[in-house]
């Protein structure tokens, strides 16, 4: 039995049920408060393992009640995941850049609550545990640091793996939902084509046997268009055939991109997770009424396939790419669509082996990084980003996936105003 104690707070009478049953189920000692005011009140009474706080509540919400519970010095380490049954990224990074360590979406799911509960609060008792016998040997300040910094630094990578697991899995099988439909019309637009082509000659048979039809037929042949018709209608099932191809495209781009990491490295073909990503991030490279678009040129050099994670490399692609987008983004401030369109938003990406390694380079030309914050550019939770927009996760899990699964490197090189390239290198 665990001896593990929890504090819910929340609202709702159904799910305090739900989550009151399945907790102490599993061996917790639970506490039940049902609005923000309550809870602050009784954690100067009980110091609860873990607290599950909702967002939307009557009187002071769960982000109010989670910046007081941080501000307080004897609460701040209390572990806080957030229940919403909001679904915006933005409502949910907002809510981790206040102090929570993560959240369940609502409608709850009982074996999402165990999976985050026992997470976190296995997490927490290691952090204590490791407190507590860096007390014990009277451990230096630096060793601690790195201690504490090592289990955040797990605990963030932890989360991150599970949510681009959980979006791998998603976009899979989305992208396996789409190819079962496709795969029909692909099919049948090919068999009507036939057929219509098989029903043109035809008619034209009748035009060479029949030359002088009668005026009903000529006036509806004309009323029709039939010449036209003639024209355009196997045009159209070609651009169909092109409309699924593209969409064919995209589903297989989807997949490469999601392919799930297992424990041992795969081969594979850089360029088509590079591929797969721009494809993925295209709506973004478009034009729209602020700016031209994003042009990519790509400079890929013969590489060869090799041992790695490739859903792990994709995700620092996609993290570098559209860091490069809102960099570009960043920059075209204060200019017109004209000013822009003289001097076009370009992102350079190419590949190439050098000494043993093959060097990946992105580079874009937006207004670059000063050198404060080029030294900063990798640390843990820091970002150039407005509240909302960033977490300061991507460059540092990118860096630490480059470094620590694939014995590479992840480098910076950025002149202000002149724009910023990242280099990864990873050993063949």
């Amino acid at each position: 039995m665990s001896s593990n104690s929890i504090l819910i707070v929340d609202d709702t009478p159904n799910n305090i049920r739900l989550l009151f049953d399945v907790l102490d189920s599993a061996g917790f000692d639970i506490s039940v408060v049902r609005n923000g005011e309550t809870a602050l009140e009784k954690l100067h009474h009980i110091e609860p393992d873990l607290i599950l706080l909702d967002v939307m509540m009557p009187g002071i919400d769960g982000f109010e009640t989670c910046r007081r519970i941080k501000s307080n010095p004897e609460m701040r380490d209390i572990p806080i995941i957030f229940m919403t049954a909001l679904s915006d990224t933005e409502h949910k990074v907002s809510g981790l850049q206040i102090g929570a360590i993560d959240y369940i979406t609502k409608p709850i799911q009982v074996e999402e609550v165990l999976a985050r509960v026992n997470v976190h609060l296995n997490l927490r008792n290691a952090q204590l545990l490791v407190q507590q016998e860096i007390i014990e040997r009277k451990k230096t300040e630096i060793e601690l640091r790195k201690t504490l910094a090592s289990m955040k630094q797990m605990q963030t990578q932890l989360i991150q793996s599970e949510k681009m697991s959980a979006l791998g899995n998603l976009v899979s099988g989305v992208a396996h939902e789409i190819n079962n439909p496709l795969g029909f019309l692909n099919g049948s637009i090919r068999n009507v084509t036939d057929n219509v082509q098989d029903l043109f000659e035809h008619l034209k048979l009748y035009q060479q046997e029949y030359s002088s039809p009668t005026d009903t037929i000529t006036k509806h042949a004309e009323s029709i268009d039939l010449e036209y018709i003639n024209e355009d209608l196997p045009q159209i099932f070609e651009s169909m055939e092109k409309a699924t191809n593209r969409i064919q495209n995209i589903s297989n781009s989807l997949r490469t991109f999601s392919r799930g990491d297992i424990e041992c490295k795969v081969r594979a073909d850089l360029h088509e997770g590079i591929d797969s990503t721009i494809l993925i991030l295209k709506y973004r490279l478009k034009a729209n009424n602020k700016r031209p678009a994003i042009e990519v040129i790509t400079e890929y050099s013969h590489l060869p396939e090799i041992e790695c994670f490739p859903g792990q490399l994709n995700q620092v692609f996609m993290n570098i790419l559209a860091n490069a987008i809102d960099a570009l983004e960043e920059s075209n401030k204060g200019f017109s669509f004209k000013e822009i369109e003289a001097n076009p938003n370009k992102i350079t990406i190419k590949t190439f082996l050098k000494d043993n390694q093959i060097k990946i380079s992105i580079a874009d030309n937006g207004q670059g990084m000063t050198e404060e914050v080029k030294q900063k550019i990798f640390d843990h939770l820091f970002t150039t980003k407005k509240v909302g927009k960033g977490t300061g996760l991507g460059l540092s899990i990118a860096r630490q996936i480059i470094r620590e699964k694939h014995d590479g490197s992840l480098e910076v090189n950025s002149d202000f105003g002149k724009g910023t390239e990242f280099v990864i290198s990873i050993p063949v």
